[in-house]
């Protein structure tokens, strides 16, 4: 999806779809976004609470014990 940065006040906006923002469970309202970038590409990352930081670190965790060796295999 490529777009287009757009004239806001004195400085430019980037228009994010609904669709994209349903899909990261994003509400503009309230989810804060980390920008950050390599030097090549910009990164935007929504900040989410402690907890909900936890709980995907426990399932990332529960996901490597079951298929890590897969996924080591894969890689090779």
């Amino acid at each position: 999806m490529q777009k287009n940065l757009i004239k806001h006040g004195n400085s430019h906006a980037l228009i994010i779809d609904k669709a994209v923002l349903e899909l990261l469970k994003i509400d503009p309202e309230k989810t804060a976004l980390d920008l950050s970038t390599d030097g090549n590409v910009i990164i935007i990352t929504p900040v989410r609470s402690k907890k909900t930081q936890k709980d995907l670190n426990k399932s990332l965790a529960k996901i490597d014990g079951k298929y890590g060796s897969v996924f080591k295999r894969l890689a090779e």
